[in-house]
C-alpha cells in the first residue's frame, strides 16, 4: 500500500459517496492535505458526457481528456456530446449507451474515459494520494473503470457492495495492460458468464503518460497550468473522426437508440479477446501475451467489509489479499451490509444489528494488514480510539458530503446541514429502497425520493441501468432487469413484482443531486436522493452557527491540527 510523503499510512481516507459527491475538486482538496482523497466510480460515464453536454464551462473536463493516450478517442466524445454554452433550459441529456455483457464497447469506452477524467483531474497540481470508489455489484464497470483511473495514475482502489476477492488479481493484470475477465452472476445460470475486457484499444504501445504538473501558475478552479493543461480547447480544435456525427442535439426519448459512440479500434465482436487469451481474474493458469505497456503503476487495493470473517476470508489467499481494509459498520452513509442471521425490522421499518454485527478489532488486528474503520467515525476522538485499537485510522464521509469542494448540490447541501443542526433531519435505513438489496441510507428532505408523493409522481423509467442484473431469458439469451423499472416491465422479463415494491431509481436520483438529473418529457426534472450517514455530531463542531466550512477544516478539526474557525481556503469550482 503506498504511504503519504512522509511515509506513513493516511489517518483520514475520504469516503467516495455517491455520484459526483466525491468528485475530483473535493478528492483533490483532501489529498494536499496530505490524506487520501478519493472520489466515486460510480456512473462517471453519465458524469463525463453531461458535463460535456452542459457546456464544461471551465474546461476542466477537455482539459483532462486531452491528455487521455488515446486522442481520437477523446476527440470523438468531445465532438459528439459537447454543447457550447450547454443545453437550454428544458432541453434533455442525450441518452449514453449501457455496459452489456456482450457488445458493450460504446460504454465500455465511455467508462474508462469518465474514470480517467475523474482521476486527473483529482491528481492534477500535488503530489498527494488518490484513491476511487467502486461497487462490486456493479460488476460490468469494474475492468473499464479500474483501467482508466490506472492510465490516469490512480493510488488506491476501494471496493465494496459486495464480495472483492477478485479485484487484488484484476488490478495487477491491468496495470500489466492484459486482458482480463470478470465473472459476471447471470439470473438462471448455474455458472457465472465470462465478460472480457482488453485494454489494448486504450493504449498506445508503448504508453508513456504525461506527467501530472507540479504546481506551477494558476489556471481555472485554481489549478496549476502544466504542459498538459492548456486553455479549454474549443470544438474546432478537435476533429470529429469521421465514424463520429458531431450533431450537438439534446437526447432523444429514452426509449431510442443511444447516442451513437466510436467502438475503439480492434474490437471484433461480443467476448472476443483483441489480445490474446482472455486473462481471468483470479485463475494464474490463463495470462495475456502483449508486453505491458511502460509506466502503468498498480494502485492498492482496499476492500470495504463490514466484518473480520470476510476480511480473513479474503486475506487467507495471495490471489485474493487486499493491500488494507475499510471495516465499515451500518452508521455510514449508503449502503451498508445487512445484519448476520434473519432480517428484522424495528417500529420505523429499519434493519436491526445486534453484537454480532460489530467487528471484533483484535481479529482485525491479528491478519497484520492495515485497516481503517468506517460509520459514525467523524470525531477526533474516535480517530484516536481506533488508531488505539490498532487501525491506521478512519473512513469519513459525510463530514466531507456536506462541505464546500463537495458536488452534492449547494441547496441540497444547506437544507442538510440547516435540518441536522435543527434536529430535524432523519436519516433513515431503508432495507427496500435501494435495487442491490443492500440496504441504503435515505435523508428525508422535501422534494426528494424520500417522500411518497415524489415518488409516486414520478415515472418509472429505467435508462441508465447501473444496477441491472443479467439473466438468462427464455430464449437463451442474455437480458437486463432491474427492480426499480416499471413493474410490468419487471414482471415481463421473469422477475417477482413484489421485489419492486419500495424500490429507488438510484441511478437517475443520485444524478440529480449532484445536478445531473435528467429532464423527462414534459419538462418535469428527474428528482433527487441524498444519502448521508446517520451520525451528523460533527456539525456541532465544524458549522456551529451554520456558516460553510471547508475538507481541509474536516481534516484539521479530526487530526487536531488546527481549530476550525471559517471556511479554509475554499475554491468551489
Amino acid at each position: 500500500m503506498a504511504t503519504t510523503a512522509d511515509g506513513a499510512l493516511p489517518r483520514i481516507i475520504q469516503g467516495g459517496m455517491g455520484v459526483g459527491v466525491s468528485g475530483w475538486r473535493l478528492a483533490r482538496a483532501v489529498s494536499r492535505t496530505g490524506q487520501l482523497g478519493v472520489v466515486s466510480g460510480t456512473a462517471l460515464d453519465a458524469v463525463l458526457v453531461r458535463r460535456l453536454q452542459l457546456g464544461d464551462p471551465d474546461g476542466s473536463v477537455r482539459r483532462a481528456l486531452a491528455a487521455f493516450p488515446v486522442p481520437e478517442l477523446a476527440r470523438a466524445v468531445v465532438d459528439r456530446f459537447h454543447v457550447e454554452g450547454g443545453l437550454r433550459p428544458g432541453e434533455r441529456f442525450r441518452t449514453e449507451p449501457m455496459l452489456r455483457v456482450e457488445r458493450g464497447e460504446p460504454a465500455e469506452l465511455l467508462t474508462v474515459l469518465g474514470n480517467f477524467v475523474e482521476v486527473w483531474l483529482a491528481k492534477e497540481g500535488h503530489d498527494g494520494q488518490v484513491g476511487v470508489n467502486y461497487l462490486e455489484k456493479i460488476q460490468l464497470a469494474i475492468a473499464p473503470a479500474l483501467f482508466g483511473a490506472i492510465l490516469a495514475g490512480v493510488d488506491q482502489v476501494l471496493v465494496g457492495a459486495g464480495v472483492p476477492a477478485y479485484v487484488p488479481e484484476l488490478a495487477t493484470r491491468l496495470a500489466r495492460g492484459e486482458c482480463a475477465t470478470v465473472k459476471i452472476t447471470v439470473d438462471g445460470d448455474e455458472n457465472p458468464h465470462p465478460y472480457v475486457f482488453d485494454p489494448t484499444p486504450y493504449v498506445p504501445t508503448p504508453y508513456v503518460p504525461t506527467p501530472t504538473p507540479a504546481p506551477a501558475t494558476s489556471g481555472p478552479d485554481g489549478l496549476a497550468a502544466g504542459p498538459h493543461a492548456p486553455a479549454a480547447p474549443a470544438p474546432t480544435d478537435l476533429p470529429a473522426p469521421a465514424t463520429m456525427p458531431t450533431d450537438p442535439a439534446p437526447a432523444p426519448d429514452p426509449s431510442a437508440p443511444a447516442a451513437s459512440v466510436p467502438e475503439p479500434a480492434g474490437a471484433t465482436g461480443p467476448g472476443v479477446a483483441r489480445c490474446g487469451p482472455g486473462t481471468v481474474a483470479g485463475d494464474p493458469a490463463s495470462a495475456g501475451t502483449l508486453p505491458a505497456p511502460a509506466n502503468l503503476r498498480r494502485p492498492g487495493v482496499l476492500a470495504i467489509v463490514s466484518l473480520p470473517v470476510l476480511a480473513a476470508y479474503l486475506a487467507r489467499d495471495e490471489a485474493t489479499r487486499p493491500d488494507g481494509f475499510v471495516i465499515e459498520t451500518h452508521g455510514a452513509g449508503g449502503h451498508s451490509a445487512p445484519p448476520r442471521g434473519a432480517l428484522r425490522l424495528d417500529g420505523d421499518g429499519e434493519p436491526v444489528y445486534g453484537p454480532r454485527d460489530h467487528p471484533d478489532l483484535a481479529k482485525m488486528a491479528a491478519l497484520g494488514i492495515p485497516y481503517w474503520l468506517a460509520g459514525g467515525a467523524a470525531h477526533p476522538a474516535r480517530l484516536a480510539e481506533a488508531r488505539a485499537a490498532g487501525a491506521a485510522g478512519v473512513q469519513v464521509g459525510s463530514a466531507f458530503a456536506l462541505c464546500e469542494q463537495s458536488g452534492l448540490d449547494e441547496g441540497l447541501r444547506s437544507e442538510l446541514r440547516d435540518r441536522a443542526r435543527a434536529g430535524t433531519l432523519r436519516v433513515r435505513n431503508d432495507p427496500a429502497a435501494s435495487p442491490t438489496g443492500f440496504p441504503f441510507k435515505v435523508a428525508d428532505l422535501p422534494g426528494t425520493l424520500a417522500r411518497p408523493e415524489v415518488r409516486a409522481a414520478r415515472g418509472r423509467v429505467c435508462d441508465l441501468g447501473y444496477l441491472r442484473t443479467p439473466y438468462r431469458t427464455p430464449k437463451g439469451t442474455i437480458g437486463y432487469r432491474c427492480p426499480a423499472e416499471p413493474e410490468a416491465a419487471y414482471a415481463r422479463k421473469g422477475g417477482d413484482e413484489a421485489a419492486t415494491e419500495g424500490r429507488l431509481c438510484l441511478c437517475n436520483g443520485l444524478l440529480a443531486a449532484v445536478g445531473l438529473g435528467q429532464t423527462r418529457p414534459g419538462g418535469a426534472v428527474e428528482p433527487p436522493v441524498v444519502t448521508l450517514g446517520q451520525d451528523l455530531d460533527f456539525l456541532t463542531d465544524l458549522s456551529p452557527d451554520g456558516a460553510p466550512y471547508g475538507a481541509q477544516d474536516v481534516v484539521e478539526w479530526l487530526t487536531n491540527s488546527a481549530p476550525v474557525t471559517a471556511v479554509t481556503a475554499v475554491t468551489a469550482g
